[in-house]
């Protein structure tokens, strides 16, 4: 009888051991080491998937750099513009994209709607959570006219996976999810860190040798993480996240990692019950509508990837009732808000340390561009005075510790995006002029270059 072979898993991260661990040297996180057992592959229980070529298993041979001919790229769009924003244009032959997201939040929805929409494709989802009749019932309730050529199979086997895939051929396959599946080369349980690994690898190589577009559906961990082994981030071509508030409407799917388009690109929709719509503009989604003029709140002007977007800043200064005050920030960097809570101190005099300050980016997403340092500087200083700021002003401009106003790029796309939408007057930098026709616009370009003279434009 051969003996069973073991080794021990971190569940953080998928690091590999021989013996039992109670801190992780890769990840340092402690007891997060469980034993799995490793079976080898064997003629008995070899994949099923195999390509040939005549009758013989190929082999790849190198190839000399200036040999190999350059082909253009080829996309298909998938009927969602903002999936193949995100993507980069669409879906590429023999891509695998994992998408991570909380429970709940819309995941099975956006692909499901991707199988139903997508034109002229044979589409194969595989569901491993769900029966066939809950996926029947979703449907109905995305589309009245179902169609044709959208095939579901419940199994969570991926021996058994690829005997339907020979026989079928798809041009699209969906995993719902990756954490689901077996494989018979592995006798751990699924959803281990190396049954995730051995999976995903699998899925990988059919995607390869068939230039069939992959789609597989994670889960994610306490911490927002996907979970699984880091590595399998790692083996994709594309991660997307789904991020969302389940008691709001809007979700927003982000790009963390493309091979194949820009990390940075962004898509926004709105939850009804008949799915997913997509948000073409999204400046007006997140601006609020109000009917007076409040103060603490100022617009700025951010690029997602390569979208520009209006987003409302909100500020609110207070007297601390504790000893220490509060600092507290959400969808913006808490220790760059600290930065600019002091430059504020430092260069204006105004005297912030014993006041509670907090920062709330409406419309619940994340920024990351310094574009909007202007806007949040804005806002903190109308709400200390108590004096608002007309809702017909916009901001783009990032705020040095020195205080001086520093130009930011594509600033041609952000003053086009104010003044699409109706606002009258954006502060830029004085050193964003350069190269710029501002006869071209129709909004009055408003140009500082120290701190000094934005609130002199604004409070007097």
């Amino acid at each position: 009888m051969a003996k069973i072979k073991s080794a021990y898993f971190c569940q953080s991260c998928g690091y590999e051991s021989a013996k039992w661990l109670g801190k992780c040297p890769s990840c340092n996180q402690w007891n997060t080491f469980v034993e799995e057992v490793i079976e080898k592959p064997t003629a008995a229980n070899a994949a099923v998937w195999k390509t040939t070529v005549g009758g013989t298993q190929r082999v790849n041979k190198p190839s000399k750099l200036e040999e190999i001919e350059s082909a253009t790229e080829e996309r298909l769009p998938t009927g969602d513009q903002e999936l193949d924003r995100v993507l980069g244009g669409g879906l590429v032959p023999g891509s695998v994209t994992l998408i991570g997201g909380e429970p709940g939040i819309g995941k099975s929805t956006l692909m499901l709607q991707l199988a139903l929409n997508i034109k002229q494709k044979r589409v194969l989802y595989v569901s491993g959570e769900e029966s066939e009749q809950q996926i029947k019932m979703r449907a109905e309730r995305i589309t009245k006219t179902p169609k044709a050529d959208c095939f579901i199979l419940t199994e969570t086997s991926t021996q058994n996976i690829f005997k339907q895939l020979e026989q079928l051929e798809p041009e699209i396959l969906i995993v719902d999810s990756i954490q689901t599946l077996h494989s018979a080369h592995i006798e751990s349980t699924p959803g281990s860190v190396s049954q995730v690994r051995e999976c995903t690898a699998e899925l990988l190589r059919f995607a390869k040798e068939t230039a069939t577009p992959v789609f597989l559906i994670g889960h994610i961990t306490k911490d927002g993480a996907i979970a699984g082994p880091k590595i399998l981030e790692h083996m994709v071509d594309t991660v997307l996240q789904f991020e969302g508030d389940r008691h709001h409407i809007y979700r927003i799917l982000r790009s963390i990692k493309n091979r194949f388009g820009a990390a940075a690109e962004l898509g926004i929709y709105a939850m009804h019950g008949s799915g997913l719509r997509e948000v073409s503009n999204p400046s007006e989604v997140l601006l609020s509508q109000r009917d007076e003029e409040l103060s603490g709140i100022t617009i700025g002007a951010t690029i997602e990837g390569a979208r520009p977007m209006v987003i409302e800043t909100q500020a609110l200064v207070s007297i601390s009732a504790y000893g220490t005050p509060q600092r507290s920030a959400t969808g913006f960097d808490t220790k760059r808000m600290n930065m600019l809570l002091a430059v504020l101190e430092k260069r204006c005099g105004f005297r912030l340390s014993a006041k509670d300050v907090f920062l709330n980016i409406a419309g619940g997403i994340k920024v990351e561009d310094p574009a909007i340092d202007l806007s949040i500087i804005a806002a903190i200083i109308s709400s200390h005075e108590d004096i608002p700021v007309s809702s017909k002003i916009c901001f783009a401009a990032e705020v040095g510790l020195s205080g001086e106003i520093r130009a930011v790029n594509r600033v041609e796309q952000r003053i086009l995006e104010a003044e699409k939408l109706g606002f009258e007057q954006i502060f830029i930098s004085s050193y964003n002029l350069k190269g710029i026709n501002r006869d071209k616009f129709k909004i009055n370009l408003v140009t500082v270059s120290k701190i000094e003279e934005v609130f002199t434009a604004l409070f007097g």
